[in-house]
């Protein structure tokens, strides 16, 4: 029902996240956050992957909250980050374009100097969240390197066309025709945005590796189930040693899917970019490998049913689809984490 409402997830939802101070998570107790950190998060994603929850709780708290957090100044800080914990606020960030094909540093929207302020103009897709955001973090050429802008969605010259995904999720197109921002929207300093949009991107890929996670872990339980209730030739079909087996596999895939996740979540954290994106490539290729197999399995094993919309089944792998696809697919992170030297260098 919330997929196919306007806005595509609850408000009420969102102030309860609000009320548990899920959306203080990561921001420093001086700005209203509880200090924690991308294993804090990683618990609430992995619940959030068994809920199949709607919310744009990744686009706002753990991407452009992480940003504001790690780039914004303190005047930034203050403006934003109580505002996000208090449920007041909406953020996404507007960085990849058409064209792109995941590589972070190929941004052709262009920010030109105008006066005090600067004059935005570009285009960006697949913003997630962006239908929803009060505001939108833009990323931009300025010349000498890429800088960030925080740009009212409602601004003039801002056109932002929402859309539903595949897995019922939101995303947005958005156009940018010399929209006027003041000098206090750049966000961190000049030409220098893209060591913490790389970061931000860590978290968000960190995050959904603990959605995925909880999501292949739902579908374990349901199909369990299944192979105790569903009968065949008078027995349970989970009776078949054939079927044992492939539930026995879907369980080890799971349980060595959260063992990368964990290691994900904990290397987000490091200062050391090369290390922390290591890690990231390896548990976002390896995760995406073990959710198709986990997913492909749980409808075949629940047969015609594992396919339509009445059963939850179908939603969760649509959701393991999309992930897989989000800021870098398998094959995108692989090449990455061969072009690092692996998970485990030669010189560690």
């Amino acid at each position: 029902a919330l997929e196919k409402s306007d806005e595509g997830f609850s408000r009420d939802h969102w102030k309860q996240f609000a009320e548990l101070g899920l959306l203080a998570l990561p921001f420093h107790e001086d700005f209203g956050g509880m200090n924690g950190n991308a294993v804090d998060t990683m618990l609430v994603m992995e619940a959030f992957g068994r809920g199949l929850v709607l919310e744009p709780y990744l686009a706002t708290v753990v991407v452009a909250g992480h940003l504001i957090r790690d780039a914004g100044s303190d005047a930034h800080k203050e403006a934003l980050l109580p505002a996000i914990a208090g449920g007041e606020l909406m953020l996404a960030l507007a960085h990849y374009e058409p064209g792109a094909r995941y590589e972070v540093s190929r941004v052709n929207t262009a920010a030109k100097a105008d006066g005090g302020g600067w004059k935005l103009s570009g285009a960006k897709a697949v913003v997630l969240g962006g239908g929803a955001a009060d505001r939108l973090l833009v990323s931009a050429s300025t010349g000498k390197g890429i800088s960030l802008f925080l740009v009212d969605s409602k601004a003039a010259g801002v056109t932002v066309r929402s859309y539903v995904t595949q897995d019922g999720g939101r995303a947005a197109e958005v156009r940018l025709d010399n929209v006027a921002v003041g000098a206090d929207a750049l966000v961190g300093a000049k030409d220098a945005a893209l060591p913490a949009i790389e970061r931000a991107l860590d978290y968000g890929i960190a995050a959904m590796c603990a959605e995925s996670v909880g999501i292949m872990t739902a579908l374990d339980e349901a199909t369990l189930e299944y192979l105790k209730t569903r009968k065949q030739f008078g027995q349970p079909i989970g009776r078949f040693q054939a079927l044992q087996h492939r539930m026995v596999d879907m369980v080890i895939a799971t349980e060595q899917s959260r063992s990368m996740a964990m290691m994900a979540a904990v290397k987000a954290d490091s200062n050391d970019a090369a290390e922390r994106r290591r890690a990231i490539s390896a548990a976002k290729s390896y995760i995406a490998q073990q959710a198709r197999f986990v997913g492909q399995q749980a409808v075949q094993l629940h047969g015609g049913m594992g396919v339509v919309d009445e059963l939850n089944v179908s939603h969760y792998f649509k959701r393991l689809t999309m992930i897989e696809l989000a800021f870098g697919n398998t094959d995108y992170h692989l090449r990455e984490l061969a072009k690092g030297g692996g998970l485990i260098t030669a010189a560690a």
